[in-house]
C-alpha cells in the first residue's frame, strides 16, 4: 500500500525533544526515511553541519526547543533575550541556506517550522519566548513567499497544549491546577495529542500539501480561537 511520504528523506532536528520523538515515529510510519539529528543548533555552524551529515533530504522539520523563560517582562535582561533568540530564531536562515542548494537540484522540498501558538495569543511573563517565536513565524511567511517559485514550500506549526516532554512532561500534567488551566482556556478540554499534531505535520510535509506556501497553522485545541 502506497504511504504519503514513501520516498521521502526527511530530517528532523532535535529529534528527542519537544515534538521530535513524535514526529519521527509518525513520519516514519507514512513512509520517510527519517534523518534524527540530536545536535544542538544554537552555535553559527551547528546547522550547517547537520544537514552536511543529513545529506540529500527532501524536506526539513526544524524542531526547535527552548525552556521558556517566566520573567517580567520589566525585568528581561540581554542574556536571556539572545539565549531564547540564539536557539530558536538564528538557526532557521542557517537551515535554510545549508538546505536549499539540494532541495532545488532535485526540483524542491518542503521546510517545516514546529513553532509555538505564543505568538498568537499575548501570555503574561512570556515576553522573551513569544518574540522568539513569533520572529520564527513572521520569517516563516516571507521566506515561504520568496522560495515558492522554487518549489521550495517553507510553512509553519503554531502550537500550544500540544501533549510533549519538553512543554508539558507527566509532572506538569498531574498538576491539578494545570488541569484546571487547561479546563478553563482549552476549548477541546485537554492537550492535543502528540500523534494528532505529527499527522498534521506528515500532511504538510508530503505532496498533498503542495499548494501552501508561507502559511502559519495553530494546533491548540482551540487556544488560540479564544
Amino acid at each position: 500500500m502506497h504511504k504519503a511520504l514513501s520516498g521521502k528523506r526527511i530530517l528532523v532536528t532535535q529529534a528527542t525533544e519537544f515534538m521530535g520523538p513524535a514526529l519521527c515515529a509518525v513520519l516514519a510510519e507514512q513512509g520517510a526515511e527519517v534523518v534524527a539529528s540530536e545536535q544542538p543548533l544554537a552555535a553559527p555552524d551547528a546547522a550547517e553541519a547537520v544537514v552536511a551529515q543529513a545529506g540529500a533530504v527532501d524536506v526539513l522539520v526544524a524542531n526547535l526547543a527552548f525552556h521558556a523563560p517566566t520573567t517580567p517582562v520589566t525585568q528581561v535582561g540581554e542574556d536571556e533575550w539572545r539565549a531564547a533568540f540564539a536557539a530558536l530564531v538564528d538557526p532557521l536562515p542557517r537551515l535554510l541556506r545549508a538546505v536549499v542548494p539540494g532541495m532545488v537540484a532535485c526540483g524542491g522540498g518542503t521546510f517545516l517550522v514546529i513553532g509555538s501558538a505564543s505568538a498568537l495569543r499575548g501570555m503574561k511573563r512570556a515576553s522573551t519566548y513569544s518574540a522568539a517565536r513569533g520572529a520564527q513565524l513572521a520569517w516563516v511567511q516571507a521566506a515561504g513567499v520568496e522560495l515558492a517559485p522554487q518549489q521550495i514550500r517553507v510553512n509553519a506549526i503554531a502550537q500550544n497544549f500540544v501533549d510533549n516532554p519538553t512543554y508539558f512532561p507527566p509532572e506538569v500534567q498531574a498538576n491539578p491546577r494545570f488541569q484546571e488551566r487547561l479546563a478553563r482556556e482549552v476549548p477541546l478540554g485537554r492537550l492535543v495529542a502528540a500523534r494528532e499534531d505529527a499527522l498534521f505535520a506528515a500532511y504538510l510535509c508530503s505532496d498533498a500539501a503542495h499548494c501552501f506556501v508561507g502559511q502559519c497553522f495553530p494546533v491548540s485545541g482551540g487556544w488560540v480561537a479564544r
